[in-house]
This record gives C-alpha cells, sequence and structure tokens, in this order.
C-alpha cells in the first residue's frame, strides 16, 4: 500500500459505513468492527475502494492466467466488500442491531403491564 493510498484508506468510513458506497450497510451498532484495507499475499491490496492494484491478476491477465488464482477468502475483505450490499446480507446486519425501542421502554420498570 503506498504513502498516497494509505492517507486515502483511512477516511474510507464515515459512522461504521462506506458512504461512497450508495447501498453499503452501516456497522454500527452491530459488533462488527470495520477492518482497514489489507494486502493479501498477491500483494493486491483488499479494500481499499480503489478496484485496481497493478499487482493483481486481473490487471495482468493472459490467457495462461488460471481464475482459480483469485478465489478465496484473501481475496475478501470482511466489512468493505460488495456482498454486504445484498440484501440478505444487510438483513443480517439488522438482526445483530439492538432494538431502538427506547421511547417506549423504562430500564427498572415493565412499562406494559396492565395494557392487555
Amino acid at each position: 500500500m503506498t504513502k498516497e493510498n494509505k492517507e486515502t484508506d483511512e477516511n474510507l468510513t464515515i459512522n461504521e459505513t462506506m458512504p461512497h458506497q450508495i447501498n453499503a450497510p452501516s456497522f454500527e451498532g452491530t459488533g462488527i468492527e470495520m477492518q482497514p484495507p489489507f494486502v493479501n499475499e498477491h500483494g493486491v491490496v483488499i479494500g481499499d475502494s480503489h478496484y485496481s492494484s497493478p499487482n493483481s491478476p486481473l490487471e495482468n491477465w493472459t490467457e495462461n492466467t488460471d481464475p482459480e488464482i483469485m478465489a478465496g477468502d484473501e481475496w475478501v475483505h470482511p466489512t468493505n466488500d460488495i456482498g454486504w450490499n445484498t440484501a440478505e446480507n444487510r438483513e443480517l446486519l439488522e438482526s445483530k442491531k439492538k432494538p431502538k425501542a427506547y421511547p417506549f421502554m423504562h430500564p427498572t420498570i415493565d412499562v406494559s403491564k396492565g395494557t392487555d
């Protein structure tokens, strides 16, 4: 990761979300911490949102390149991945958030008592 990219990468998130991705979910309140970009064993930066790297097989593709080289967890960022934008994964994140029921809850008194 170059110094130029590192400075940019530190500011990828705002309030536990990726504002540069229009459908990116918020990780706030889920217990999942946003992770910084990392360099995989092939020297490719994963999770920097630049989507290209001089060492990437995609940037150096030939008819002899085996697509399997880009398979596996080392190519997937835990929090800056397009997969989080799917309905299923957004639902997973929402299920991890605590309910925002504060107007109807009291920390020590059952305010619903006698209402049914």
